[in-house]
């Protein structure tokens, strides 16, 4: 890096209030880029999850490559956004030696699960490292109030089986960032009149402690870079006043409450309605970069009464006979509640684009089959278009069972965390997707 470069990773940093802060930097000239640096609004990288895996050999396998592929019948309830969903097929995850714990902390983690005993016939395990979204987080320190959103839709119905099977996003062993499946719980922490350490930090000024660093570096700056920063720093007093002013700039009004369950079951169509809401208002807000969303948990015992289900999900996988219709009706039904995640995403404007464009999010689960426990043709979506970094709309097969690692570090690269490398021993690539990219 040249003496007169920055790093891009280059923080404004202080002591505010006993706290440590830090203000991370927009892409200035002066730094050094990578290769498909993107412009435009703020990046944000998410992961949307569901537990259990699909039907491989039923209807998810997508007709056709590249772009303008054939959405499968599963996929089918993508189609108002499939421009802006790519599907890959025919990944593995290498890190499989046991029946969903392999999945889940594979694909979080590109590591081996970390044992921390047995139960029953089965193990007790948690994440080895952090999770992928929180490798993300490190990446946007200090460029919005919260590190990180974590965002439940259907309730734990799991098993005994340790933090793999209970929560997505973790800090490392035994340290998850529990999802928040209470919609009135998460519209207090945003936005309420009782407020997070985060927020409460955020509503102060924090500008005034980095003035001393932030006058010291315009002097190195070219006047393009002089400008850039000036607005970003505005942004962020924009941000702080809009905190300062309460809830009623940023907010969809009123306190959503919280969803009741109905006679049958989970209303799990006006939680996922009500989650989704509030967590494309945060984005919106600029109040995260970096967020997650659990539709269903590992090993997942949701009852999908909405398609006929009078079983837990997870049994119904090992109960139901081939060609498992019960099943492949669930796995329909869940990509239609991401479909209404991503179109609120996309119809909402910022700038002169939208949320979704601005967006990389890796959808995914712990299995490829629930029936067989399969790590093979594993389930992967890259959605958004990461601000022009990613191509939308495009089928990706290998036909090698190439290492599924590689498409979280594309989903990471689109929301421009670039990383020389992801995972660890088997779960360990350095190289990407190209072809998902723009």
């Amino acid at each position: 890096m040249s003496r007169n470069s920055l790093p891009r990773r280059t923080f404004l940093r202080g002591l505010f209030g006993g706290s440590a802060v830090a203000i991370g930097l927009p892409a200035l000239e002066i730094m050094e880029r990578p290769a498909h640096a993107a412009t435009g609004g703020p990046d944000r990288f998410g992961v949307w999850f569901w537990g259990n895996g699909v039907k491989p050999d039923n209807g998810w396998i997508p007709t056709g490559t590249g772009q303008g592929y054939t959405l499968s019948p599963q996929l089918a309830p993508l189609a108002g956004v499939q421009d802006y969903v790519s599907v890959v097929t025919g990944m593995e995850v290498k890190t499989a030696t046991h029946p969903h714990h392999s999945g889940m902390t594979g694909i979080m983690t590109g590591e081996h699960y970390h044992q921390l005993g047995t139960t029953r016939d089965t193990i007790v395990s948690t994440f080895a490292r952090q999770s992928v979204d929180q490798d993300a987080a490190d990446h946007f320190t200090g460029q919005a109030p919260f590190r990180s959103l974590e965002v439940g839709i259907t309730r734990f119905r799991g098993t005994d089986e340790g933090s793999t099977f209970q929560h997505l996003s973790h800090n490392g062993p035994n340290n998850p960032n529990p999802s928040e499946y209470d919609p009135s719980a998460l519209y207090a922490r945003l936005f309420g009149t009782t407020l997070d350490p985060d927020i409460d930090l955020a509503r102060l000024s924090v500008l005034d402690v980095v003035r001393g660093q932030t006058d010291r570096l315009s002097r190195r700056l070219g006047s393009a870079d002089q400008v850039r920063l000036e607005q970003h720093l505005d942004s962020i007093r924009t941000l702080e006043l809009r905190l300062a002013q309460g809830p009623s700039q940023c907010t969809p009004g009123t306190d959503p409450g919280v969803v009741p369950d109905l006679p049958q079951g989970e209303d799990i169509e006006r939680q996922n309605e009500v989650m989704s809401d509030l967590l494309v208002l945060a984005l919106a807000c600029d109040l995260t970069r970096v967020f997650s969303v659990q539709f269903s948990t590992c090993g997942s015992g949701v009852v999908v009464w909405q398609v006929g289900a009078t079983d837990g999900l997870h049994v119904t996988c090992h109960t139901e006979s081939d060609p498992q219709p019960i099943v492949e009706a669930a796995t329909t039904f869940t990509m239609g509640q991401l479909a209404v995640f991503l179109s609120k995403l996309r119809d909402t404007p910022e700038g002169g684009s939208n949320l979704l464009e601005r967006c990389s999010i890796l959808c995914t689960s712990e299995l490829s089959d629930g029936l067989r426990h399969t790590n093979d043709e594993f389930p992967l979506l890259v959605c958004g278009r990461g601000n022009g970094r990613l191509a939308g709309g495009v089928h990706y097969r290998s036909y090698t069972n190439d290492n599924a690692s590689k498409a979280v570090l594309t989903a990471l690269r689109g929301a421009g965390v670039v990383m020389p490398s992801w995972g660890v021993d088997d779960g360990y690539v350095t190289s990407h997707i190209s072809e998902l990219e723009a």
